[in-house]
């Protein structure tokens, strides 16, 4: 439902799109993940109409994203864009009534929404009476307030605690399975990596990967962990095999395509008694590692 296509930006000598792809379907949750200055943030810029890209193009269900279709998306700003002096209540009622929303209407659902969220105790109270967490809840209860087609969130984790974290990803959840296409950034990868269907990695601008994590892990060789009893070096001679490292769980090899395992396992029986012997898949992090370093 949302293509975002070749997006070039510069601020001034510095390139912060160059040439991004992405796109994001009816009821996918896409993570868009990447260091600090990578362009997450000036991409998501553009899919709201915020900042206009040198070139490249944003659409719709096909068409190109239009003032009309930004009614319909709910955005989660990094930086957040809230009123400090103004009740939760009124607060996320004001922004129901720019969606277009009625008011009676509006009231319901910001109630609604804060319930849902775990605030509607504090309905009336002023936003700088919150805590930064509550602060979060309060500005993603504003991206939901209108039932949005597109969510797109920056950072939407960021200084949530644990009971948090796992509310807000049931609700992202939820909204998926209701159709809603979700786009979010965030440095976590291992929430990444649990809640997202696919996952795109950005760096310097650039799309390095996209998938699930399934292609992802396709992209590198299978990861090998052997624990030997009495030996530790035993791995550094076998041909096809690059050892990791070496710690308490064993030792974790790289197996390169046509690399007998049947090889490997014989040679660490040779050295001692064979603990464990199991093949691993690279979790998001260290294939983040692994494709921002090559």
């Amino acid at each position: 439902m949302l293509d975002v296509v070749d997006l070039r930006h510069r601020f001034g000598e510095q390139i912060a799109l160059d040439g991004l792809t992405f796109a994001v379907g009816e009821g996918e949750i896409v993570g868009l993940v990447g260091r600090n200055g990578a362009g997450k943030t000036t991409a998501m810029r553009a899919v709201m109409g915020i900042l206009r890209p040198d070139s490249g193009s944003v659409s719709w269900e096909g068409h190109p994203v239009g003032s009309a279709d930004r009614r319909r998306f709910g955005y989660m700003p990094e930086e957040r864009g809230l009123y400090p002096q103004m009740r939760l209540s009124d607060q996320v009622t004001y922004f129901a009534r720019l969606h277009g929303i009625d008011a009676d209407a509006a009231r319901e659902a910001a109630e609604g929404w804060l319930e849902r969220l775990g605030i509607g105790a504090r309905g009336e109270e002023k936003l700088v009476a919150l805590s930064h967490g509550n602060q979060q809840r309060v500005q993603l209860a504003v991206a939901l307030v209108h039932a949005p087609s597109l969510l797109v969130l920056d950072e939407p984790f960021s200084g949530l605690d644990p009971e948090a974290v796992d509310s807000l990803s049931e609700v992202l959840r939820e909204q998926a399975g209701r159709g809603t296409a979700i786009l979010f950034s965030s440095h976590q990868l291992e929430l990444v990596e649990r809640i997202c269907r696919r996952v795109v990695i950005v760096d310097a601008g650039r799309m390095l990967a996209a998938g699930t994590m399934h292609d992802l892990r396709e992209r590198f060789p299978a990861q090998l962990r052997v624990k030997v009893d009495t030996a530790m070096d035993w791995a550094s001679a076998i041909t096809g095999v690059q050892v990791l490292g070496t710690d308490e769980q064993g030792t974790l090899l790289v197996v390169e395509p046509g690399t007998d395992p049947q090889e490997i396992l014989r040679t660490a029986q040779a050295s001692g008694p064979v603990e464990h012997f199991a093949f691993e898949s690279a979790g998001l992090i260290d294939l983040y590692r692994q494709m921002v370093n090559q």
